[in-house]
């Protein structure tokens, strides 16, 4: 994620914190909760870590405490780990991408919550409106549903003899109908064949994309989700592999990246 974005995140953090935490900044350490999206060791999870201190050393928030978790794209995984920040009682809580928002939802205790990445915020019932969050999150989001579409168009205009593509997500994420049905839309007007190649576990994707490639699928697209984002350097690697034209949501899956 980028600075700017951090620093506009955190802007909407200081508009959420409690009354109560703000008078006694004199008496206590103040306590953030971050759920991430990716691994503890991922490059991309250390930039944006490196990027959200920083911006709150320029903010002046230096009397912190922050207890950082990882899903790795996991929303199984993300409600246990959201349990666990709740039970720490942080002042806030910052949520990466829309497992781990949606894990915080079914936590009863209304913690103020800043969120990222998350898709429809509005259209999935966490906030009232952009404008108007109400509730105790608000946040911003980077994707929409229509950018799916616009990516199986973009891998069409680089691979023109692509006609079956293989598209790869978790469907425990909240946001995936959504994203699939608007692909799925777009597929006839390319003249292209989906093949949905749904993946829950890291474990789950090689034998996967094995199976696609051996079918005569002949494109690769990933959608906006963390779990593929957690694991884009395997999949990036098995599309080299198999030969696949592929487009992916986010810079880092590049190889070159």
């Amino acid at each position: 994620m980028k600075r700017r974005a951090f620093i506009t995140l955190l802007g909407g953090a200081a508009a959420a914190w409690p009354m109560a935490a703000r008078a006694q900044q004199g008496e206590r350490v103040r306590r953030i909760g971050v759920l991430m999206s990716l691994a503890e060791d991922d490059p991309e999870d250390r930039q944006r870590r490196a990027a959200f201190q920083q911006a709150l050393r320029e903010l002046g928030w230096s009397d912190l405490r922050i207890d950082y978790r990882w899903y790795a794209g996991d929303p199984a995984r993300a409600r246990a780990l959201a349990k666990e920040l709740v039970e720490l009682q942080p002042d806030l809580i910052v949520a990466t991408a829309t497992p781990a928002l949606a894990a915080l939802a079914l936590q009863m205790r209304p913690i103020p919550i800043v969120f990222v990445a998350v898709s429809d915020p509005v259209g999935q019932g966490f906030v009232a409106s952009l404008a108007r969050p109400g509730g105790n999150a608000t946040g911003l989001t980077f994707f929409e549903f229509s950018v799916a579409g616009k990516m199986l168009e973009a891998l069409k205009q680089i691979a023109p003899a692509v006609s079956r593509v293989a598209l790869t997500f978790n469907p425990d994420n909240l946001s995936t109908p959504e994203f699939v049905r608007t692909v799925e839309a777009a597929a006839p007007t390319l003249a292209v064949e989906l093949v949905t190649v749904p993946v829950r576990r890291a474990a789950e994707i090689e034998p996967a994309l094995a199976a696609i490639a051996r079918q005569g699928v002949n494109g690769l697209m990933g959608l906006p989700d963390p779990f593929t984002n957690a694991h884009r350097d395997l999949i990036v690697g098995l599309a080299a592999r198999y030969r696949l034209p592929a487009i992916y949501i986010q810079r880092s899956s590049s190889p070159a990246a």
